[in-house]
């Protein structure tokens, strides 16, 4: 219990003593140093925001639905949840904005640590980065040993199919699962393990149902794809379970099924296709760059892959709205309509937008419009750090009941029993409100990051540089150190493989 009563904890920000301790706990958390592009340059640069009309949100008050699903809805709705965070009137976490600073100086020193001074290098957060892991080039690789004759549009699709597969695989793994890699002979765990093993299944034809055209993603090739089959694919067994493995089995399922609307996914029913409908959109910008609309892209996401999410998820109106859940630390009224007490999340079409945005921009040089509409991913990393840093503390009735609720877990066979944290589902409000933290308070984070460090204008970092370069990596840092034997987070979540 201790682990949950930080008043007065000072979080020492020292890189040495703090940052290096973290870094003998684990050989994968750095980022690996930029590579080159095919042409040779940096495809790493800080962005420069597109100023060009964007259109407006929906109108909650004539489609609330349309409204929670969009990207508009993740921050405004999260910033109410935030507002009383500042005051210290939540209900289920206490606040302690002393260590504000402290947290913000422990993520300049990890940001420090690994790109002083050359800041602009920092790559936006995204799935290309876990594919690096160990510094091994493995997409330029991959790249490279096509034929020249595919061109930059079919090598982007491709890229896309596999980012997209890989990235509704990226749920939390659980603290017991790995994979060995059949390329180089390494062990990979986590987020990484899960790109690789993607990865090794993409190039073996595991997602396609053409034995000629391994490397691509159908519909055809996912509705071949068993449970069992993917079960193999990410080596799991009894002594090597992956968390949520059904889960993932039935969204790559569902994945097939949304892949067979021609309109976003072409007659080959392929992710990649949603290249195609990107360029030719209405909105989007073609003249000596191409421009995309992030609300476009989101689109896309939103309404091609409707389907996918689970049909037991918050609904309005019978319109199922995915990572959206109810939160009752939403301001109330007499007056106030059901959809007021919804806080979406969307997190991992979020993760496939920051994703999808790497292959395009890298390859074709398309440029995208709104990246800051995006907002910090509303998970256990980025909002473990707001925890084990002392910022927010779980009230102590939750943390009795999440560790009743991890005894209980703890009987299961094959479930964690070390390290004893908090454990609740997803669904529940004290995650909810968790999320909702975690997206107001990266907000702040990149404003404080950002003046201590001294930079301003075009030298800015984004939110996505900062996720990378800071609060993801030291979330996960952090939690190395507090837990070295399950590197879990502060808090668990049951995860059915669909959420985190």
């Amino acid at each position: 219990m201790g682990f949950f009563n930080r008043k007065g904890k000072t979080v020492n920000t020292d890189t040495e003593s703090v940052t290096s301790k973290a870094s003998r706990t684990t050989s994968v958390l750095q980022s690996p140093p930029p590579t080159k592009t095919m042409n040779g340059s940096s495809p790493f640069t800080s962005p420069s925001f597109i100023n060009i009309p964007l259109p407006p949100p929906p109108d909650p008050s004539i489609d609330p639905a349309a409204y929670l699903r969009s990207i508009h809805a993740v921050r405004e709705r999260s910033r109410l949840v935030h507002e009383k965070a500042k005051r210290d009137q939540l209900n289920h976490f206490d606040v302690d904005l002393s260590k504000f600073e402290e947290t913000a100086a422990y993520v300049v020193s990890i940001i420090k640590r690994d790109y002083a001074p050359e800041y602009h290098t920092i790559p936006p957060h995204g799935r290309w980065q876990h594919f690096e892991v160990g510094g091994r080039p493995r997409i330029d690789q991959l790249l490279t040993s096509w034929p020249s004759k595919i061109d930059p549009q079919e090598r982007t699709r491709r890229l896309i199919d596999l980012f997209l597969v890989s990235v509704l695989l990226d749920a939390g793994a659980g603290t017991r699962w790995s994979y060995k890699s059949k390329e180089s002979g390494k062990t990979y765990r986590r987020s990484e393990g899960l790109a690789v093993a993607s990865l090794e299944m993409f190039k073996a034809g595991y997602f396609s149902s053409d034995p000629t055209e391994p490397y691509q993603v159908n519909a055809a090739g996912l509705n071949r794809l068993s449970q069992g089959q993917l079960a193999i694919g990410l080596q799991v067994s009894d002594a090597n379970p992956v968390a949520g493995l059904e889960g993932r089995a039935g969204l790559l399922s569902r994945l097939a099924e949304a892949l067979e609307n021609p309109e976003y996914f072409g007659s080959s029913q392929r992710p990649g296709n949603m290249l195609d409908y990107l360029l030719t959109h209405p909105s989007t910008q073609a003249s000596s760059v191409t421009v995309i609309t992030i609300p476009t892209l989101w689109n896309v996401l939103t309404e091609g892959l409707a389907t996918i999410w689970p049909e037991t998820r918050t609904q309005i109106a019978g319109v199922p709205l995915g990572d959206a859940w109810p939160c009752t630390s939403m301001p109330s009224q007499p007056n106030t309509q059901p959809w007021e007490s919804i806080v979406p999340f969307h997190k991992l079409t979020q993760w496939l937008c920051y994703s999808l945005m790497a292959p395009m921009t890298r390859l074709m040089n398309i440029q995208f419009a709104g990246v800051d509409l995006l907002t910090g991913l509303p998970e256990y990393r980025n909002g473990g750090l707001f925890i084990d840093t002392g910022l927010i503390t779980l009230k102590p009735t939750d943390a009795k009941r999440g560790l009743d609720a991890y005894k209980h877990n703890a009987a299961v066979k094959g479930q964690p029993c070390m390290e004893v944290v908090p454990l609740f589902t997803a669904e529940d409000d004290v995650v909810v409100e968790w999320r909702a933290l975690t997206v107001g308070f990266l907000d702040d984070l990149l404003l404080e990051v950002n003046r201590l460090l001294k930079l301003g204008g075009p030298d800015k970092l984004s939110l996505a540089q900062m996720l990378e370069a800071g609060s993801w990596k030291g979330g996960r840092e952090l939690a190395e150190v507090s837990r070295p034997n399950t590197k879990q987070p502060p808090i668990m979540i049951l995860s059915d493989g669909t959420v985190f």
